[in-house]
């Protein structure tokens, strides 16, 4: 039987930090699944999910909590259930003009709708030809099948006049 392990890290960004997890991880027979890692303000974080063997997870856990001195870790173990009705897989991309809360809004307007945001990628920019800065984000969601993707681009226009968003 498996056991399923989601970690999240966040520590000073140095080269070896991957390395150190891999291969605690690999020394205690356990499988890196996926994971998201980044280097932000000078701080690498990361989040994965990791397969392990039920007679090795309390071993890896412990080696795991080992690498404390290197990096904060939180370990949550999970069990993977499988629901009735399977929600659809849509991408979106959105853009306008950045604003304080405009993540709250979006993140709301999804949240009415009962939609869950599996992965998001935000970022600011500067706007072609002026000084304004661009809001972009881009997401994985996992919408009702009760939802209408229409219903969903019009819910999240409605937030702004110069919110341009795209639902593939």
């Amino acid at each position: 039987m498996k056991s399923y392990l989601v970690l999240t890290v966040i520590a000073d960004d140095k080269p070896g930090l991957v390395e150190s997890l891999s291969e605690v991880i690999a020394e205690h027979k356990g499988n890196w699944l996926e994971s998201s890692m980044s280097q932000l303000a000078g701080k690498f974080a990361g989040i994965l999910r990791v397969s392990v063997s039920r007679q090795n997870v309390d071993a890896l856990v412990a080696a795991l909590n080992r690498l404390s001195s290197e990096l904060k870790l939180v370990i949550e173990q999970v069990e993977i259930k499988e629901s009735g009705e399977q929600p659809r897989t849509v991408e979106l991309s959105l853009v306008g003009n950045d604003r304080p809360g405009i993540v709250r809004e979006i993140s709301h307007a999804l949240a009415v709708l009962s939609v869950n945001v599996e992965q998001l990628s935000t970022r600011c920019e500067p706007a072609p030809m002026s000084s304004d800065i661009l809001f972009r984000t881009s997401a994985s969601l996992k919408v009702p099948q009760d939802v209408s993707l229409e219903d969903l681009q019009r819910c999240l226009e409605r937030l702004a006049d110069d919110l341009m968003v795209e639902i593939k």
